[in-house]
């Protein structure tokens, strides 16, 4: 039997979770990411804020990586102010995710980031974020949609080639494009929406949530080139 490949999913880091009668300090992961994962023919591993120097050797033992969405990007990661509705900053966050970013890079490992997860990869690779825009989230704590369209060419047209509506819930994006990174869908407004980086063997972000959709064709893309890296198994003679 072959083993599914294990893709490790960055989590949320939140003072006061609460469940039964417990209110204690929690690792946090929406259920939907790792049910997502698990139907595109991977195993989920939550991978917590932990020190960054152990980022590399954190995903030395992964096939992929999925940067979760979440809180704002804290702005003097890319070297601007805090504009006023920018929310509260993830500093631990901040910096695990940033050097999982920068290890998976390193080592040729699958990378998804979802909308945190796409911004993070932009401001990883040099770029800057629009602080606020407005018609990308309908109201606090509830999902919207719309539709994104895919450039043609792209990785992600191979994987989506169609224009697809997508569940959304942010009010940030990508301003200047990181170093490498080119745009791979567009929302009707001009806002980018995926981007990838031609020059690794996977990258992409997305800046919707398919964790909360029924589409896992960009999920089951990572998993696909998760274990396409993979060394084949030697069979005993």
């Amino acid at each position: 039997m072959v083993s599914r490949p294990l893709i490790g999913v960055s989590t949320y880091l939140e003072a006061g979770a609460r469940w039964g009668v417990w209110e204690l300090e929690a690792a946090l992961l929406p259920v939907g990411y790792p049910r997502l994962v698990q139907r595109a023919g991977g195993l989920a591993a939550m991978l917590p804020p932990d020190d960054p120097e152990r980022a590399a050797a954190t995903v030395a033992r992964l096939d992929g990586v999925v940067v979760a969405g979440g809180p704002d990007v804290e702005p003097v990661r890319y070297g601007a102010e805090r504009d006023p509705r920018t929310g509260p900053p993830a500093p631990e966050r901040d910096a695990w995710e940033l050097a999982l970013i920068d290890a998976a890079l390193a080592a040729g490992v699958p990378l998804l980031g979802i909308c945190r997860g796409m911004q993070l990869l932009n401001v990883a690779l040099g770029g800057t974020l629009v602080q606020h825009i407005d018609g990308h989230a309908e109201a606090v704590g509830v999902f919207g949609g719309h539709a994104v369209k895919p450039v043609p060419g792209s990785l992600y047209a191979g994987v989506v080639p169609e224009e697809t509506f997508v569940p959304t819930y942010h009010h940030q994006a990508v301003g200047r494009l990181g170093e490498g990174l080119v745009p791979s869908a567009y929302a009707a407004d001009g806002t980018v929406e995926a981007v990838e980086l031609p020059s690794a063997p996977w990258v992409l972000g997305v800046q919707w949530h398919p964790e909360m959709g029924d589409d896992a064709r960009v999920m089951r893309a990572l998993v696909e080139a998760a274990a396409g890296r993979r060394a084949p198994a030697v069979t005993p003679g």
